[in-house]
């Protein structure tokens, strides 16, 4: 019976559309290695490379509504995104290897399937995307601070000339 609603479940999200365009993204973009040749355009490269990230992070948030699977499919992309902009063509060249795509779509087909060990993966990686999340907003509250002492300091500097 539970077998029944799992393979029930799979189906009715193998059917979804967002579902289908993650598979064509994941031949595409990893298999084809498109992902690579888009990356020798500066810039643009990474930029459509972040959009081809949506679906993922659509289906896993909205479809399958987990938090933890939406943060390894963002961390994992951020990943992708951060190695491919590697200069002088080293990031390319790394984008062939990585395969972020494929990867997001094993990790929702394993975590749609209940595979204890992607199951296991995806809570790693989402520990990891909330514990640099915690340190970035830490660090722009640091910024923020660093910017409110400065600019007293001046506007004291200031009415002190005056």
């Amino acid at each position: 019976m539970k077998n029944e609603k799992r393979l029930l479940r799979r189906k009715r999200l193998m059917d979804n559309k967002a579902y289908q365009t993650m598979q064509g993204l994941s031949r595409y973009m990893d298999r084809y290695y498109l992902d690579a040749l888009i990356g020798i355009i500066p810039g643009w490269g990474d930029a459509i490379a972040l959009i081809c990230v949506v679906p993922f992070v659509y289906f896993s948030s909205m479809v399958i509504k987990s938090i933890p699977l939406t943060l390894a499919v963002i961390n994992n992309a951020l990943r992708d995104i951060l190695l491919g902009m590697i200069p002088f063509f080293v990031g390319d060249v790394i984008d062939i290897f990585h395969r972020a795509n494929v990867q997001n779509m094993q990790m929702i087909q394993g975590f749609v399937d209940g595979d204890e060990t992607v199951i296991k993966q995806v809570n790693q990686r989402a520990r990891q995307s909330a514990i640099v999340l915690v340190i970035l907003l830490l660090l722009i509250a640091l910024m923020i601070w660093a910017l409110v002492s400065f600019g007293s300091y001046l506007y004291s500097l200031v009415v002190s000339i005056f």
